[in-house]
C-alpha cells in the first residue's frame, strides 16, 4: 500500500503508559492495572489493553492512504481517507459560503449523505481476557492475560453498511447476486501465524449491512485520532464480537462467498471442549468464535487483599456479546453460599436499564455493591443478561486449550488483618 511501511523490528514502538503491565514484548501485548479500569466509564486510550500479533505498522503519508473494496460487489472502489473522514471539514466550509451560494447546500446534503460520521460507545475485549486464571487450572497457549484485556471506548467513524453501499450492496442484504455472503478485512499487520502475510478476519454480509450492528471504519477513538497502538488511521470494530474481528490498520474489505480462510479464523479463536488436546484437535469441527459470552470481574480488589475488618466497596465491569445488556450482577461474601445483588451503572447518576434509550447497548456495565467483611474469605461475582445467560460456576468445566472465553466465576481472596490499602 502507498505511504505505508511495516518495521521490521519492535524498535520504532511508540512510547506507552508506564502502568500498564506488559505481558509479552514482541510482539507488544500488555494490559492496564485492574483498579483502573473502574476509575471511568469510558477508558482512556493510554490505558486501553494493548493487542498486536506483530510489529506495529507505520503509516507515513496519510494523503495516500487508502482502502479497497473488491470482490463480489458491482462497482469496487478505492477510498482515501479524504473519502472516508473529511465530510465534516468540507461540510463546515462549504456551509460557510452558502449564503452566496445556494447550490452549495445541496453538496453540503449530498456528502452528508454518502458517509456520515457515528460515535458508537462499544466494549472491545480480547478472547483471551482471564487466560491466566484458565492456565492455572491446566496449562494453556496464549498471552497470559489477566481480567484487563478489555476496554471501553467512544468510536468514530463511518458506517460499514453506508461503505457497502458506495459499491452497489444494499442495506440488510445477506446475499448478493454474485453470491457474496461475507465480508473480509485484511489489514497492513504481517504477522507470523500467516506466515509472514497479512491477519485477516470476515463477518456475515447480513451483519455487516445491518446499520443497527453499527459495524464501523473507525478513525477515531474518545473523540481523537486513533494512535498507532490502536489502527491508526483506519480500523474495523464489530460491536459485541471478539475482538479478534475488530480488524486494526485496515488495508482492504472484500466481499466474498465464504468465511474468511485465514489463520484467526480457521484454526484460532475457537471453542473446544475440555477433551480436546493437541494430539486430537479437529479446527473443522468448530465453528469461528463471534460474540463474547456474559461476563463479570472484581476490579477494585486484588488477590491476595488485606483488609480491616468491615465494609469496603466492591466494583468492577460486566458485559455479554451480541448487544445483550446486563440483567443483574450478584456477589458473594462467602465463595458462593449466599448473593447480594450489586448496583449497576453506565453514566454516573443515571440508572441503568437494560434496552432503556439512555443505554449503550454495545458497551459494559459497571457495579458496585457495599459489603460487610468479618473475616477472611473469598468475594465471588457473577453476572446475568438479559437472555438469561448465566456465568459458569467452575473454570474447569470451560478449559479449552487456548485458553479463550473464560467467563467462569471471578473469585477474589480477602484476608483480614492489617490493612494495606
Amino acid at each position: 500500500m502507498p505511504g505505508v511501511r511495516g518495521p521490521s523490528d519492535y524498535s520504532q514502538e511508540p512510547p506507552r503508559h508506564p502502568c500498564l503491565k506488559i505481558n509479552a514484548k514482541e510482539p507488544f501485548n500488555a494490559e492496564p492495572p485492574r483498579s483502573a479500569l473502574v476509575s471511568s466509564y469510558v477508558t482512556p486510550v493510554d490505558l486501553f489493553y494493548k493487542r498486536n500479533h506483530g510489529p506495529i505498522p507505520i503509516v507515513d503519508d496519510i494523503e495516500r492512504y487508502c482502502v479497497s473494496i473488491s470482490g463480489l460487489v458491482e462497482n469496487p472502489k478505492e477510498l482515501f481517507m479524504k473519502d472516508i473522514r473529511k465530510w465534516a471539514i468540507l461540510m463546515f466550509k462549504l456551509a460557510c459560503i452558502t449564503k452566496v451560494l445556494e447550490q452549495v447546500m445541496y453538496i453540503v446534503i449530498i456528502c452528508n449523505r454518502m458517509l456520515p460520521k457515528y460515535n458508537v460507545t462499544a466494549t472491545l475485549q480480547c478472547a483471551g481476557n482471564r487466560r491466566t486464571a484458565m492456565s492455572n487450572t491446566r496449562k494453556v497457549k496464549g498471552v497470559g492475560w489477566d481480567v484487563s484485556a478489555i476496554g471501553n471506548a467512544v468510536w468514530g467513524g463511518a458506517k460499514l453498511a453506508d461503505v457497502l453501499e458506495l459499491v452497489g450492496i444494499s442495506k440488510l442484504t445477506s446475499s448478493t447476486q454474485s453470491g457474496g455472503k461475507h465480508v473480509e478485512f485484511v489489514s497492513i499487520d504481517k504477522c507470523k501465524e500467516e506466515n509472514g502475510g497479512p491477519y485477516k478476519a470476515s463477518i456475515p454480509l447480513s451483519q455487516a449491512t445491518n446499520p443497527d450492528a453499527d459495524v464501523l471504519l473507525a478513525y477515531e477513538m474518545n473523540g481523537e485520532t486513533l494512535n498507532r497502538d490502536h489502527g491508526y488511521p483506519l480500523r474495523v470494530i464489530v460491536p459485541g464480537v471478539i475482538g479478534a474481528r475488530s480488524v486494526k490498520w485496515l488495508d482492504s474489505i472484500s466481499v466474498i462467498t465464504e468465511e474468511c480462510q485465514g489463520f484467526f479464523m480457521q484454526k484460532d479463536y475457537k471453542m473446544f471442549p475440555p477433551s480436546v488436546d493437541w494430539d486430537n484437535i479437529n479446527w473443522s469441527t468448530r465453528r469461528a468464535q463471534m460474540d463474547f459470552p456474559v461476563q463479570s470481574v472484581i476490579c477494585s480488589l486484588e488477590d491476595v487483599t488485606a483488609i480491616k475488618p468491615g465494609k469496603i466497596k466492591v466494583s468492577g465491569y460486566a458485559a455479554s456479546g451480541g448487544g445483550r445488556g446486563i440483567e443483574r450482577v450478584d456477589l458473594s461474601v462467602d465463595g458462593g453460599k449466599t448473593w447480594m445483588e450489586a448496583s449497576r451503572y453506565q453514566k454516573t447518576g443515571i440508572p441503568y436499564i437494560t434496552d432503556d434509550i439512555s443505554s449503550d447497548k454495545w458497551a459494559w456495565v459497571l457495579f458496585e455493591a457495599t459489603i460487610d467483611v468479618t473475616h477472611s474469605t473469598e468475594i465471588v461475582a457473577k453476572a446475568v443478561d438479559i437472555a438469561a445467560n448465566v456465568q459458569p460456576e467452575r473454570v474447569e468445566d470451560i478449559w479449552n486449550l487456548r485458553g479463550i472465553l473464560n467467563t467462569s466465576w471471578h473469585r477474589v481472596q480477602v484476608r483480614v488483618g492489617h490493612s494495606n490499602m
